[in-house]
């Protein structure tokens, strides 16, 4: 399953029918990034460059220039390397890239400087994402510069620049059936990493431990990279909201909140999940973990086609509330207390985010300073949690140190919604029952 090069075709058209009259727009692949010394990270495309063409090599450059007689679509990209192939493997070049990936032209990405000036000259408008990455920008400015030092013999430069990022990312917030599919294969590869690293658990594992589940499952289901750095925190540590060391020992008692998903050919899921250690729930982890599903089941009810996006938001922090407060880790009234926000001190992060190609969406949340309204094709984030840090002495003893937090991705629909990230137990009897079945 993959996207195809008919999409590709049609998200470059859908963006160029945004563009201004006689403009161009430029993208860049991701330049590789160095681990240490000379050794590189696993490269990743750039998710913008990769949304328009489905071409996964460094070193190259898109053009589209609307309503160019010759070729609206301009690639350029590495030559075929016999030498450089034997030690990076296969460069696709420009001679395959037309066909391959349905581009007009395609040149070598050393000759850009002598081609590239001739695609800008005589445009009003150059469209790039400005101030993203300064090797970029200088190259555009160089450019721009050289058709500048021949405007006395009649050399046109563009005379605007507009940033690209708004208009393409609009389009990226909306996923096409296929990309639906591969969020879903991503989260179904993250599902069974989930529940390996849960029925792996037992008090006296090391979190790192419940780490490499997820990672072999990941690889074994042909994902090639985690969507992000897995947080796998035990006790103490899943109240720390970006905790990443993961080094430390699983101890009976503690609840384990795992926050992990996949990247399946560059599309992201993102999943939490918090059990008990012991595979049995103390009276204090099922009173709090209660009130987080409840809240997530009134969230996920708010993402609707025409539902504002801080609706779920709004919906998990009255359940959170008025949950806290029969709990007596509150005081007040719970209108009074959400005005004051004072929910904060177990509940500080926003109910989701948008997820897509990347872990963290593209797409504006707000329209003209309101919230926008949600729309089918749309997916979010519902992670609502509580976090009672174990240094709140405001508390009782018996619930410092629990951090829980339930995370799904979350389509808009036409008539509702649909889970995306489904097959991992999540209730308090689920989640019980399988640790049970699994334990060694």
């Amino acid at each position: 399953m993959r996207i195809s090069n008919r999409e590709f075709s049609k998200r470059r058209k859908d963006l160029m029918v945004q563009m201004e009259s006689n403009s161009i727009a430029l993208l860049s692949s991701a330049p590789p990034s160095v681990r240490n010394n000379d050794a590189e990270y696993q490269y990743r495309q750039n998710s913008d460059f990769f949304y328009l063409t489905g071409f996964a090599e460094p070193n190259a450059l898109l053009a589209l220039i609307p309503r160019r007689r010759q070729g609206e679509v301009v690639l350029f990209c590495q030559e075929k390397d016999k030498e450089k192939e034997l030690w990076t493997g296969y460069i696709l070049g420009p001679d395959a890239a037309i066909e391959e990936l349905g581009v007009d032209d395609a040149y070598p990405i050393d000759d850009i400087d002598d081609i590239i000036t001739g695609l800008i000259e005589g445009r009003d408008r150059v469209y790039y994402s400005m101030g993203k990455d300064d090797d970029f920008d200088n190259c555009v400015m160089e450019w721009v510069k050289v058709i500048r030092s021949k405007a006395k013999i009649g050399s046109h430069p563009p005379s605007e620049f507009q940033v690209l990022d708004h208009l393409l990312h609009e389009l990226r917030l909306y996923k096409s059936p296929t990309e639906i599919k591969l969020m879903e294969k991503a989260a179904n590869i993250s599902a069974e990493g989930h529940k390996a690293a849960m029925a792996h658990c037992r008090p006296g594992v090391m979190e790192y431990e419940l780490e490499a589940e997820l990672l072999y499952a990941f690889t074994r289901n042909g994902s090639r990279a985690p969507a992000y750095v897995s947080i796998v925190g035990s006790g103490d540590n899943a109240c720390i909201l970006h905790y990443d060391s993961n080094n430390a020992k699983v101890k009976d008692g503690d609840m384990v909140l795992i926050d992990a998903g996949c990247e399946y050919q560059h599309y992201a899921s993102d999943i939490t999940r918090s059990f008990p250690a012991s595979g049995k729930f103390t009276p204090e982890q099922k009173a709090i973990y209660e009130i987080v599903l409840e809240s997530q089941k009134a969230a996920i009810a708010e993402v609707k086609p025409g539902a504002q996006w801080d609706a779920p938001h709004n919906a998990s922090v009255r359940v959170i509330t008025k949950g806290l407060v029969k709990l007596g880790l509150l005081k007040g009234r719970p209108a009074q207390l959400i005005k004051s926000e004072a929910y904060k001190e177990f509940y500080m992060h926003r109910v989701g985010h948008w997820i897509g190609m990347d872990v963290h969406d593209v797409g504006d949340y707000k329209i003209d300073d309101h919230w926008r309204l949600l729309e089918p094709g749309m997916v979010t984030t519902i992670e609502p949690g509580i976090y009672i840090s174990p240094n709140n002495t405001k508390v009782a003893k018996k619930w410092r140190g629990i951090g829980i937090r339930i995370e799904d991705d979350v389509l808009v629909t036409k008539l509702g919604n649909k889970i995306l990230s489904v097959g991992i137990p999540k209730t308090i009897q689920e989640i019980e029952s399988f640790m049970s079945t699994t334990a060694v």
